[in-house]
């Protein structure tokens, strides 16, 4: 189970909890929604999926790797450096941040955001959910990134991912009619309990985003004012540790009456010898008198 942030060590020793501190997430992406607002920025999406491609100058590139949106493309010119983005990033900086337009590859006229929410719910049903979950995170300041390699929906970062661990293994549980067959997530034990060893190994807490709504028609991005998060962290109970634990002042008390004990029985043995000396003293000293 994690515990608390496990920042990473530079070159000198130091963790980085100070660093990160200094430069809080939240000025970060402020400061890139400022820079990419100035630019009017355009990103061109995948007609066959819900990734998109974006071109930013160098300060821009800086600013996107600092607050952990995309993955470089590698083989970028020095003029233009290019990001891929996926979907849940390109809809915040679209629909939450509002500092990015969309286009498709196949038209060069802009999409709405209704038009967007329609090709990335066609790219994935689970969209919606997995949105919610992932624009919840964010507004508080995570970092988050694909928990795939963790048999998980998400990770969530106290801040980038070059200064700390990640500290959440993050679960995406649907619960509404509005979901259909997707509400069955976590509803086995065994699959839990799946969940929880997994995180448990890589020394994560597994954090689970209950995304829930009583009437929420989710062909609309309007839906998502009305869906609600809860969340849930679930971590094993390990008996024989909590046993020894609870043990620990029991066995104190046990050590100390033992040692009172021993304490008493010395000075009980102490005043016996002294007591049959005095007494075999005495019946030296009348045998001499008579």
């Amino acid at each position: 189970m994690a515990a608390g942030p496990r920042w990473k060590k530079g070159k000198d020793g130091k963790d980085f909890s100070a660093l990160a501190a200094a430069k809080p997430m939240s000025n970060i992406v402020a400061e890139l929604q400022s820079s990419l607002k100035h630019t009017n920025l355009v990103a061109t999406i995948s007609s066959r999926g819900g990734d998109a491609i974006i071109g930013v100058n160098m300060q821009q590139a800086m600013l996107l790797n600092r607050a952990a949106f995309g993955r470089a493309v590698e083989n970028a010119g020095a003029e233009k450096q290019w990001f891929q983005l996926g979907g849940e990033e390109v809809f915040y900086l679209c629909h939450t941040l509002k500092c990015v337009s969309v286009k498709s590859e196949s038209r060069e006229k802009q999409m709405s955001e209704g038009e967007l929410w329609d090709h990335l719910c066609s790219a994935s049903d689970s969209f919606p959910e997995m949105y919610k979950a992932y624009s919840h995170l964010r507004s508080k300041n995570w970092v988050v990134r694909s928990g795939l390699q963790y048999g998980t929906d998400f990770v969530a970062y106290r801040h980038h991912p070059a200064l700390v661990h990640s500290e959440f293994a993050v679960v995406v549980v649907p619960e509404g009619v509005e979901f259909g067959g997707r509400c069955g997530r976590l509803m086995v034990w065994s699959d839990l309990l799946c969940a929880l060893r997994a995180s448990g190994s890589v020394a994560k807490t597994l954090l689970v985003l209950t995304v829930s709504s009583s009437t929420c028609e989710l062909r609309f991005p309007d839906c998502l004012e009305l869906l609600v998060v809860h969340e849930r962290t679930i971590t094993r109970w390990i008996p024989q540790q909590c046993r020894e634990h609870r043990c620990e002042p029991c066995r104190e008390e046990a050590n100390k009456g033992e040692q009172d004990r021993t304490r008493e029985t010395v000075v009980f043995s102490y005043g016996g010898v002294m007591l049959g000396f005095t007494v075999l003293s005495s019946l030296l000293v009348y045998k001499l008198r008579f």
